[in-house]
């Protein structure tokens, strides 16, 4: 054990060190601190999206739901292996341009400005810190578990250390902290998870075998409606569980802020090619190693423990350590995100939108430091008590967030004419469509997942909501068509471009624009 926990203890002090030495970076200003200056690269921001994305969940939550329910599990995987693709394809550059356009440095706050309206900005901010919680509870959970199988410690100390390591490096360092430590936490991932698995599946014999031992225990584990045919021809569900992670990337406030930071809308094009082959190595692995369990564990007490126990019961000291550390890295991966964003809300959405609108940038950075520091803290505090399972609580709180913010983010950047009020009502429906579905188990009733509910609800919402509102400016649509379009300059002035001075430069634009477009009677 004490090989394994030197092992783990390195990889902590490098995320330390990444925290310390972003922290110069993150002091210069506000975009520094909440976006990383808008200057991150393909490969990093593919990385840092799909270490976001998966989470303690792909350790843990979606392992059980394979150990619990055998095959069925897999069409969350095929969610997922399309998700990172959708997500960049359908938002990134048009994100991209039009966040910088605006001057916004959250996702709340490009809602709020895309909108013109400070209460879809207060709402959307309600919306993100409530169940962002959620989220991020989860992960602290799933922190907990992972320290105490690595060190043996009690729960608590473990949850206590796991999480102090994600908020210091995420305090200090900010977005750059966040997105390189994702980065290396990405690759430690992958490579974990498929070695665990190719050695589990030559110790079973192969996939065939494995298939024969899971007919031995259960025939219906190979079902595609789950043990028992618990869900046989409720295609309403299996439709959800398909789309959740396809489409509902788009919807997550720490995921689509990757779009906002890219050094450039081209960075979308390289962002795709990395993100698709990252996710089809990595994104069935922790699935098929569920389905492993079945067979090597049969007496698993918690199915979330499922990857940590075949570690340590049938692999090397060592190599269990770095899976273990690949665990950790995908709860800490998300975590950090998941707290950046949290600060950003609170600091920038909240404190300076509200509260405090002259605050200048030093203040505003430690505004964001404390708030993140707050966060961790609570986090902490709840996880404690160990809620539902890490499954239960990234699903819930996945899907409110999708269905909460999809709608409005898709027409944001596609259409002109979606307003406010369209806004309000898709974020207002698909919430609590999606909340009172899961809370009142309609899909037992409907054979609909609640994540297809809350989806329709919002698209309603929208819909119907833009024949009420009142159309957009004059100068909100030329942006939007803008954004479209793109603009014609080069790499090296791109490069050396301030973005802080985007939005007034581009006031400057329309101020010329207009004053040429007026002609003398």
């Amino acid at each position: 054990m004490n090989l394994e926990l030197c092992i783990f203890t390195v990889y902590l002090v490098v995320l330390l060190m990444i925290g310390y030495l972003s922290s110069k970076r993150a002091s210069q200003s506000v975009d520094d601190f909440l976006l990383g200056g808008r200057s991150v690269g393909p490969a990093v921001t593919a990385m840092t999206m799909q270490g976001t994305y998966m989470s303690g969940y792909m350790f843990m939550g979606g392992p059980a739901l394979a150990y619990q329910q055998g095959w069925y599990a897999l069409w969350y995987a095929f969610s997922d292996a399309g998700g990172s693709i959708v997500n960049i394809s359908v938002l990134g550059k048009r994100m991209r341009r039009l966040s910088e356009r605006l001057g916004a440095l959250s996702p709340v706050e490009y809602l709020g400005k895309r909108y013109e309206s400070s209460l879809v900005q207060l709402i959307a901010s309600i919306i993100s810190i409530v169940f962002i919680s959620v989220y991020v509870f989860a992960q602290f959970i799933a922190a907990g578990k992972a320290l105490t199988s690595l060190t043996g410690m009690p729960y608590v100390p473990a949850l206590t250390v796991g999480v102090g390591v994600i908020v210091l490096y995420t305090v200090f360092g900010g977005y750059l902290a966040v997105v390189w430590t994702d980065f290396i936490q990405a690759i430690i991932m992958v490579l974990g998870v498929v070695g665990i698995t190719a050695v589990a599946l030559v110790h079973l014999g192969g996939l065939t075998e494995l298939n024969h031992a899971l007919t031995r225990i259960d025939p219906t584990y190979l079902s595609i409606w789950g043990k028992d045919l618990a869900y046989q021809g409720q295609w309403g569900v299996v439709l959800g569980a398909v789309l959740i992670y396809s489409i509902g990337y788009m919807g997550l406030p720490h995921v689509v802020v990757r779009h906002m930071s890219m050094q450039s809308p081209k960075t979308a094009r390289t962002a795709i090619l990395w993100s698709a082959s990252w996710n089809q190595l990595f994104v069935f692995a922790p699935y098929l190693l569920g389905l492993c369990g079945i067979v090597l564990l049969p007496n698993l007490s918690d199915p979330e423990m499922v990857i940590p126990e075949l570690a340590y019961t049938f692999f090397p000291g060592v190599f269990a350590a770095i899976l273990l550390s690949a665990v950790m890295a995908a709860v800490m991966s998300t975590s950090d995100s998941l707290l950046m964003q949290a600060g950003t809300i609170l600091s920038r959405d909240i404190y300076q939108r509200f509260i405090d609108p002259k605050a200048d940038h030093r203040r505003m950075v430690w505004v964001s430091r404390l708030l993140i520091l707050f966060v961790g803290v609570v986090g902490v505090a709840v996880a404690a008590f160990e809620p539902p399972s890490v499954f239960q609580l990234v699903i819930f709180g996945f899907g409110v967030l999708g269905n909460s913010f999809i709608v409005p983010y898709v027409a944001s950047v596609y259409s002109t004419k979606a307003n406010r009020v369209g806004a309000i009502a898709a974020m207002v429906s698909g919430a609590v469509t999606h909340i009172l579905w899961t809370e009142w188990n309609f899909e037992a009733v409907t054979g609909l997942h609640p994540f297809i509910g809350g989806l329709v609800m919002s698209i309603l919402g929208m819909l119907i909501g833009n024949f009420f509102g009142k159309v957009p400016s004059q100068k909100i649509q030329q942006e939007v068509e803008g954004a479209k379009k793109g603009r014609n300059i080069s790499r090296d002035l791109d490069r050396h471009a301030s973005r802080e001075l985007a939005p007034e430069a581009r006031n400057i634009e329309l101020h010329f624009r207009s004053s040429s477009e007026v002609r003398p009677t």
